[in-house]
């Protein structure tokens, strides 16, 4: 379907861009959302990202499909603005081996809005290529090759920000959690 719209557009028919966004804006911005931890950027990046992606339709190659070449210019841009914020960067920190094994526990019994909520919360605590990588493999489900294909990250560097994702989200997830986690015991 996304070829029928690219040779429309490419013919003249503007109108027939809708589709790209009535398509791709809600992972587009839960893609920007992940990486700037700031929903009124996110809208920004997202905005701007079409744009780039309607002028430089022509360009795509069709080498991958659209929606890999759209997200990874969400995603440069959403680091852009990062770069262009400076954020601080988090460290890595222990977590007490046995604290580790009740989140998953802790989590299940939560209401599944408290869940999003806490999940919402420890992923804008972690840093934004591991928020991203997060969501698009637990999330979206993406495989380790397509997140390097939207993403421009080798296999390994993939593997190795999932490895010290996982680790930081469950480090967040502990400290927003102390207190349910207390109260299983």
């Amino acid at each position: 379907m996304d070829e029928l719209y690219i040779k429309k557009v490419l013919n003249g028919d503007i109108d027939a861009f809708k589709y790209f966004v009535r398509q791709y804006k809600d992972m587009a911005f839960t893609v920007a959302v992940a990486v700037l931890k700031n929903e009124f950027d996110a809208k920004d990046v997202v905005q701007e990202a079409f744009l780039m992606a309607f002028k430089r339709l022509k360009s795509f190659k069709r080498k991958s499909k659209f929606s890999t070449w759209f997200y990874r210019i969400v995603i440069n841009e959403s680091f852009k603005q990062v770069k262009k914020r400076e954020q601080e960067h988090y460290e890595i920190q222990n977590i007490p081996s046995e604290s580790i094994k009740d989140i998953p526990q802790t989590i299940v019994s939560l209401k599944e809005e408290e869940q999003k909520y806490y999940i919402d919360l420890a992923l804008k605590r972690i840093p934004s290529k591991e928020g991203l990588a997060l969501i698009l493999f637990y999330l979206e489900e993406y495989s380790v090759a397509e997140i390097s294909d939207i993403t421009g990250w080798s296999a390994s560097n993939i593997k190795v920000i999932l490895f010290r994702a996982r680790k930081n989200i469950y480090r967040e997830l502990w400290q927003l959690l102390k207190s349910e986690i207390q109260s299983l015991y």
